[in-house]
């Protein structure tokens, strides 16, 4: 396998949270808690969990666009993790980001074309007006715009226009790694297949990496060669998409799989439902941050100790001291 895009090793991004009189008191938010990833060139790894787990959190800091707590962040071998403003801008445009909200991801007061062409002009892409128009034109195509759209307001589209603007916007100045987080999670069910056979059709056009990050497991399944299950800021299980939809290792992984709707009728599942709500990142449990909520959880060892990621098969990480 060739080297990682993108390489995070024990990331972690702690916020500071403030309360008591004048919020004189501060406690740590452990949004991300030492995560250990890679994306590969020309892969789909996906990101799933539910909400508040630190996923958004952790895509932003991968981009640098939040600066790590702690860790250390590598693209395209160099390390990104210390860098200042102006030593990451040429790397800016190597890696990009889809948001998810495409009505407030765009400025109301820009046409498309001031939008998608405004990265291109601050990486010295285009050399005149002629030579950014074309180039918008072309984008714009390419993401099933028409060119004449390129003078009209973000108010003018619908949400899955909008979308496609954002990404032609994230294409603009040809980025190698994208982190998708929850692009279609905004729009209508009719549009979201759209959207997603599109970020497909640009994969193999242009040789794209994503983040993938999204609630939808049926769309992770779909679009992942690899998928990563995060609970409360910590990678929990990760392994190919048909490893950990077809056999699942961690209680989580199973819980999240079974709430998944069945097409078939015929067909039964069992569900597992999970007892009680997410723990506070403010104060997550001590041991394994999901022993509150697991039917296997051992006393003394799984609310003491934090299990760590570790392969149980070729490529199949579990962080779980139960799984087997």
């Amino acid at each position: 396998m060739t080297d990682p895009i993108v390489s995070v090793e024990n990331l972690k991004k702690h916020f500071t949270h403030r309360e008591g009189f004048l919020g004189m008191k501060s406690r740590p938010v452990k949004a991300v808690d030492g995560v250990t990833l890679d994306v590969h060139p020309g892969e789909t790894v996906g990101l799933v969990g539910e909400s508040g787990c630190g996923k958004s959190t952790l895509g932003r800091v991968v981009l640098r666009l939040i600066d790590p707590t702690e860790g250390s962040i590598r693209f395209e071998g160099a390390d990104i993790t210390s860098l200042d403003t102006a030593a990451l801008r040429p790397m800016r445009r190597r890696m990009q980001i889809i948001f998810q909200d495409p009505y407030s991801s765009l400025n109301p007061r820009m046409t498309v074309k001031a939008t998608v062409g405004e990265a291109m002009r601050i990486h010295g892409l285009v050399s005149n007006d002629d030579e950014e128009a074309d180039r918008v034109a072309e984008l714009l195509r390419r993401v099933g715009l028409r060119p004449e759209h390129s003078s009209r307001y973000p108010h003018e589209f619908s949400g899955g226009q909008r979308q496609r603007i954002g990404i032609a916007r994230a294409l603009a100045v040809e980025p190698r790694f994208i982190v998708a987080d929850e692009p279609i999670s905004a729009l209508d069910v009719s549009i979201q297949a759209q959207i997603v056979n599109l970020l497909g059709e640009l994969q193999d056009e242009l040789g794209l990496s994503y983040l993938f990050i999204a609630h939808d497991l049926k769309v992770v399944e779909l679009v992942s060669k690899r998928v990563a299950v995060m609970y409360l800021g910590r990678v929990v299980e990760l392994a190919s998409s048909a490893a950990l939809y077809g056999e699942p290792k961690h209680p989580y992984t199973r819980a999240l799989l079974s709430a998944v709707p069945v097409p078939d009728p015929k067909r039964e599942r069992s569900r597992i439902v999970l007892e009680g709500d997410v723990p506070s990142p403010l104060d997550p449990p001590a041991g394994c941050h999901f022993h509150p909520r697991c039917s296997i959880a051992k006393k003394g060892l799984c609310d003491r100790e934090a299990p760590v990621l570790r392969e149980l098969t070729p490529g199949h990480q579990v962080s779980c001291h139960l799984a087997e």
